[in-house]
């Protein structure tokens, strides 16, 4: 759909990429009162990725909420793959989604029929998703923001965290990066038309797929890679330093012309945060180049699963990933833990 105006011109940051850093989000949380009910399996204290709150000894609920402003102009797209983003993080948790409210800031400048395709993408992906919305709310404001908050169902003894893999874990990707630089590229005018239709495509893609393989095999840990970078989330995965993630650089998918568009510096702010929070415990080889650690600290919006699973059974399910996400990788493994980083890359 045609829009008399460019969405993305109405927001100062763009998908996962306006996320707070995860750095200053700790802060903001420490010292708050945690919630003391043994019935709450999973809260925020752990960064996790949803609340999880048993309800019975066969059932939990799992909660989470996710929006944010434009990444593409088109207002339908934004919509569907605001609507995948937000849904995401029940498939990252293991669970089923079911129920989503909308959430929506507008500005009076965004026409009508602008908002209505916003959300007419929201309800089809969610739609696709199996899940039903059924309400929400609204605000005006100066930049537009979607998005939603979604309910879904796990087993209390079966959902997944992002903090509790192991040693010997191998790390399985399911998505390549590359979304904050191509997006950044493209409000230039810098970007191959080609990559950018498949970077949009791929952020409306829903990971429900990964979700359907990975919960048949003996999977420690999970997360969606998103705002935080793949350094970000794997560093969330280490337990910070419980274990350390070992990373084979040249196995980590990127979208085409990555490399490239980083080298020539079309970064995008939240590639600064992200290296500014986990850098610290981050070491690489000297024939890793300064552009790939760019893409690895990247913000992807609507990103793949990063996924940590028993080293007997990678090949199985890297292999039934395969005929789903052909572009679903082995990108490393987690091993003892080191005292000079929680992550290396070589």
């Amino acid at each position: 759909m045609d829009c008399e105006i460019r969405m993305t011109k109405l927001a100062q940051c763009a998908g996962c990429g306006a996320k707070v850093g995860a750095g200053m989000l700790s802060a903001l949380l420490e010292g708050l009162p945690v919630p003391c009910d043994e019935r709450l399996l999973v809260g925020y204290d752990t960064s996790d990725d949803a609340s999880v709150y048993q309800i019975s000894e066969e059932l939990a609920l799992v909660q989470t909420v996710d929006f944010f402003p434009p990444i593409v102009d088109d207002p339908y797209l934004f919509g569907q793959i605001a609507a995948a983003n937000a849904i995401s993080d029940v498939y990252a948790m293991g669970g089923e989604p079911r129920l989503a409210l909308n959430m929506m800031c507008m500005p009076k400048k965004l026409p009508d029929r602008a908002v209505r395709e916003i959300l007419r993408g929201g309800y089809e992906k969610a739609a696709e998703a199996g899940v039903m919305i059924s309400g929400g709310h609204s605000i005006q404001d100066e930049e537009p923001k979607y998005g939603l908050a979604v309910t879904g169902f796990v087993h209390p003894q079966r959902y997944l965290r992002n903090n509790s893999a192991r040693e010997g874990d191998v790390l399985i990707l399911t998505k390549p990066l590359g979304i904050g630089i191509i997006t950044t590229a493209h409000k230039a005018g810098l970007a191959d038309e080609v990559v950018y239709d498949m970077a949009v495509k791929q952020m409306a893609q829903l990971n429900r797929d990964a979700r359907d393989v990975m919960v048949r095999y003996p999977v420690n840990a999970c997360t969606d890679v998103t705002g935080f970078s793949l350094l970000g989330h794997t560093l969330e995965m280490t337990g910070e330093g419980r274990v350390t993630a070992v990373l084979n650089s040249e196995a980590v998918p990127l979208l085409p012309g990555v490399l490239e568009l980083a080298r020539l510096g079309l970064l995008p702010e939240g590639m600064y945060r992200n290296r500014h929070y986990a850098q610290p415990h981050v070491k690489s080889a000297n024939s890793v180049s300064r552009e790939r650690l760019d893409a690895f600290y990247d913000p992807q919006t609507s990103g793949g699963l990063l996924i940590a699973v028993r080293p007997e059974a990678a090949s199985a399910l890297l292999s039934e990933l395969k005929d789903k996400i052909p572009c679903a990788g082995a990108i490393g493994t987690m091993e003892a833990a080191r005292e000079d980083c929680a992550i290396f890359i070589r």
